[in-house]
């Protein structure tokens, strides 16, 4: 059996690996959506884990309802980068002040 450390910690890798793709690289706004994406999965990481830990089902449920939202973010967001891709041949963060008008 797995203790529930080693997920502790993988869980923590995965965030601050996607905190380091936000903060690093912020030029490419894809690359800070992935980095979004990847941080919200491992907040979701921790709610299974705690939920399995506990014996309780509710964490699991939140996940679902977690995921959900993040799937509408997720599209809204490829929604604006193809606009902004559109509007000017570019995914750069910068780009996004240009659009003002």
């Amino acid at each position: 059996m797995i203790p529930v450390s080693y997920y502790l910690i993988l869980s923590s890798i995965l965030f601050s690996i996607s905190l380091a793709g936000i903060f690093l690289n912020r030029k490419n706004i894809l690359i800070m959506l992935m980095s979004l994406e990847l941080m919200f999965l491992s907040i979701n990481f921790n709610f299974i884990i705690f939920g399995n830990y506990l014996q309780d089902i509710t964490g699991q449920i939140f996940v679902f309802f977690i995921l959900t939202v993040i799937a509408a973010e997720s599209a809204i967001g490829l929604a604006i980068i193809i606009v902004l891709y559109r509007a000017r041949d570019s995914i750069n963060v910068d780009d996004i002040g240009g659009l003002r008008g």
